[in-house]
């Protein structure tokens, strides 16, 4: 039923929470404000910059600082883009899985290409996945479905043929619209996007590992 399978990065393959964070909190104590808890800022870290500085300093784009304070964000973050970043747990055994089934993945993001690329093969995925697609390879970034309908072009593989799976409201929305079958994980980040059960998703998981196992007895070994 499915010949691919397209993951959103942070919160759904990588927690990049804790370097995420981090900038975050640095930039804090440049701009002398406290510091926050990792568990306070953790649920943002998939909005990207706007969500960490509006967690972190209460504020959003249309503020005179937002310019100023999100380069310096980004400027730090550079720096850490994989000292404490981690794949969460059952996500290599889950990749394992897929090319055991001979499906092709890859990734679809909103983190800029001159983040994604480099932490990509960090974490030693370029080797294995088949396409990246960051937040600004396409004209427009999720929740728009252009990225994932750019990706399944990439993979020849029809839309209706692929699973999009994701921590955030907008990676639901933006599947659906491309016309994929959509997962979403409660191990993510999750936001501010509501219950994980309004998002629309065709599946849930709350491991990897599950949707090794859900995909195992759909697919069935080729």
């Amino acid at each position: 039923m499915f010949d691919a399978v397209l993951f959103d990065l942070d919160g759904t393959l990588a927690d990049t929470a804790p370097d995420l964070g981090e900038a975050v909190n640095i930039l804090l104590l440049e701009e002398g404000r406290p510091q926050q808890s990792l568990t306070a800022l953790r649920p943002y870290t998939s909005q990207g910059v706007r969500g960490l500085l509006n967690a972190g300093f209460g504020i959003d784009n249309s503020h005179p600082s937002y310019e100023r304070l999100s380069q310096r964000f980004l400027e730090i973050y550079a720096g850490r883009l994989c000292d404490a970043t981690r794949l969460f747990d059952g996500i290599p055994e889950l990749l394992d899985a897929l090319e055991a089934l001979n499906l092709g993945w890859g990734i679809v993001t909103n983190k800029r290409m001159r983040f994604t690329d480099p932490l990509v093969e960090l974490l030693q995925l370029t080797p294995r996945t088949n396409c990246v697609v960051s937040g600004d390879t396409t004209a427009e970034a999720k929740p728009s479905p252009l990225p994932i309908l750019h990706a399944c072009q990439l993979l020849r593989c029809r839309p209706e043929r692929t699973l999009y799976v994701g921590d955030d409201r907008r990676d639901i929305v933006a599947g659906n619209a491309a016309g994929c079958k959509t997962v979403a994980v409660s191990y993510g980040y999750l936001g501010d996007s509501g219950p994980l059960h309004a998002w629309g998703a065709d599946l849930i998981i709350d491991h990897p590992l599950e949707l090794a196992e859900y995909l195992a007895r759909l697919v069935g070994p080729k």
